[in-house]
């Protein structure tokens, strides 16, 4: 009876997190424009997507900061999270505190305080400026990430590989990192699903004529949301799902094959 029941919450919370996901992807090949009412099926609102100007250029420029935000934030959250790592307790301990600070803080403030520091330096709101935030805010989470893996790791790999005449540059790159390379694409892809999602932040430090989905949505939210909304989210999520999917596999065949040589 115990076995049933966790199974059966656990079974209650995907029903919970998923059916809307599951509710939008059906809507979007709904005939109509009501989301109360099902008129068949059709195709016509992925068409009309990839027609709409609008939706197109806020997409152009949420994947590109994403990406760069995630590439950037990415090597530097590693870097930092390396030298935490290395640092003694007491420098250790403040670091992770500072570092702890942006995740715990609310968004309105980083998002009002940056808005502050970007016109105390004269920076114009813009691409630039929503860049710079979305790295800002995403570099704790990979460090976040990439620590756990640093724990896990052998101190003494890198210095056996120095010891064997690697320089140190070279100990990082064939030793230290592949081995805490799952923290890192968990870090990347976590960069790349907070920048897509983020509104609050961006709504702050954007100017006119860059926008991401999420400030288009909510302008689309006081005229009525338009049914191609639904269409771009269910193959945005498709999309994250293939890609999970195949890191999960490549990173399972990296362990198995590192079981094997071992």
């Amino acid at each position: 009876m115990s076995k049933f029941l966790k199974k059966f919450y656990t079974v209650l919370i995907f029903i919970f997190l998923y059916a809307p996901i599951v509710v939008l992807i059906i809507f979007s090949f709904n005939n109509s424009k009501s989301r109360g009412s099902w008129n068949g099926f059709t195709l016509k609102w992925y068409i009309e997507l990839f027609k709409n100007e609008e939706i197109m250029k806020a997409l152009y420029y949420t994947i590109i900061i994403a990406v760069f935000s995630a590439v950037i934030s990415t090597i530097i959250g590693t870097l930092a999270a390396i030298g935490i790592y290395n640092m003694n307790y007491l420098g250790k301990k403040v670091a992770l505190n500072i570092n702890y600070l942006p995740v715990l803080n609310p968004d309105i403030v980083t998002a009002v305080s940056l808005m502050t520091l970007y016109r105390f330096m004269n920076i114009q709101l813009g691409f630039l400026s929503m860049l710079l935030s979305h790295i800002t805010f995403c570099i704790p989470y990979v460090i976040l990430s990439v620590l756990p893996k640093l724990k896990q790791l052998n101190k003494h790999l890198a210095e056996a590989a120095m010891d064997l005449g690697a320089t140190p540059f070279y100990a990082l790159r064939k030793v230290i990192i592949p081995e805490i390379m799952p923290g890192i694409v968990t870090g990347a892809l976590m960069a790349f699903t907070l920048s897509i999602d983020d509104f609050v932040i961006s709504f702050f430090n954007t100017g006119s004529g860059v926008t991401n989905l999420s400030i288009t949505v909510y302008s689309m939210a006081r005229r009525g949301i338009k049914p191609e909304i639904n269409a771009l989210s269910s193959l945005m999520f498709l999309t994250v799902l293939v890609l999970l999917l195949i890191i999960n596999k490549r990173t399972t065949k990296d362990l198995e094959r590192r079981g094997d040589i071992a």
